[in-house]
């Protein structure tokens, strides 16, 4: 067995290791990066916080509550799709370089899940708070509770019910590149996209976050991959940052963001690791990928980026202070 002292020597080494975060920032370039072009309103909210110093995981969280009030935007926030009955529900989660995390899912009636997710994180001992105990939650935490179903939701979920079978469609693309920014045409394939950003701070600290309405017309109830940290969303301060869109569901199977990152930890690139993780997924499911999307966006600790889907039409912005905004077509499986 090891000797105590050893085992106080690895401790200490281990201690030293995770206090270096810092370091990375004598050589980091700061940047912000976000899926679809809807992100590009979120960067820019996000850079505002970067450019005057400040930290990355309050970047994040500015980024993200944009589109969760941008009623044109039917997949994040408040204007979001309902699902079969008619409700409007949301899922958040936040993370920063010291690993901690917070997360809230199915939470209906506020506007803000990805603000209450970082007070389940600062303020509670848990990771995850859901369904009636995170609005009970978010309500105590001074939230104001209102009704989200805005009335262009509400008759596209109408015009939905004419014709609507039991269980929901997976889209086969889940772009909004080409329309207005953050637009959904109803009936239209366009259906769950999600909003995750990354960013990376002048101090060379790391921050994600993630929110989204979910797919559309779900089962009540109905949770993806991103308030799952881990699944949606993983921050390592030490090595990276990722997230991920499309179908949930195929992003749990595989932690596809922990996998992410853990394949940047063992050298790959922030492209190459997006890569190795989409084709994870088409592999293990050949015929289910010939018709689904799942996209990952990541950046490592020197602000280099990479994005990956499996269907054409995966889209990401970024923002780094160096150019204008801008939107990038990510490289996918099926071109």
């Amino acid at each position: 067995m090891p000797h105590r002292r050893d085992l106080f020597k690895t401790t200490l080494a281990l201690a030293g290791l995770a206090g270096a975060t810092g370091a990375h920032a004598a050589t980091a370039k700061p940047v912000v990066v976000s899926t679809w072009d809807f992100g590009v309103a979120a960067n820019q909210a996000a850079w505002d916080v970067i450019k005057g110093g400040g930290y990355a995981l309050d970047a994040v969280e500015a980024g993200a509550r944009i589109p969760e009030v941008d009623v044109k935007n039917h997949s994040v926030g408040r204007a979001g799709y309902p699902d079969r009955d008619g409700h409007v529900s949301l899922d958040a989660s936040i993370m920063d370089e010291k690993w901690r995390c917070g997360a809230v899912a199915a939470l209906e009636h506020i506007e803000h899940p990805i603000s209450v997710a970082r007070l389940v994180m600062e303020k509670t001992p848990h990771v995850l708070l859901v369904g009636a105990g995170a609005l009970q939650f978010a309500i105590e935490q001074g939230f104001k509770p209102e009704e989200l179903l805005t009335p262009e939701s509400e008759a596209a979920w109408k015009d939905w019910l004419k014709t609507a079978k039991y269980e929901p469609v997976a889209n086969s693309e889940v772009s909004t590149y080409g329309h207005a920014p953050g637009s959904i045409v109803p009936g239209d394939k366009h259906n769950h996209d999600t909003l995750g950003i990354l960013a990376l701070d002048q101090q060379g600290r790391l921050s994600g976050a993630c929110t989204t309405s979910g797919m559309a017309w779900k089962l009540r109830g109905r949770v993806g991959d991103s308030p799952i940290v881990g699944a949606g969303l993983y921050v390592d301060g030490e090595v990276g940052a990722a997230t991920s869109t499309g179908v949930g569901e195929e992003v749990i199977r595989n932690a596809g963001s922990f996998l992410v990152v853990e394949l940047m930890r063992q050298g790959r690139s922030p492209q190459q690791a997006c890569e190795e993780a989409v084709m994870r997924i088409v592999l293990r499911r050949p015929e289910a990928a010939k018709t689904l999307q799942v996209g990952f966006l990541a950046l490592n600790t020197k602000g280099d980026v990479g994005a990956f889907a499996i269907q054409t039409g995966f889209v990401y912005a970024q923002c780094d202070g160096t150019q204008t905004d801008r939107v990038v077509a990510s490289k996918s499986v099926f071109s």
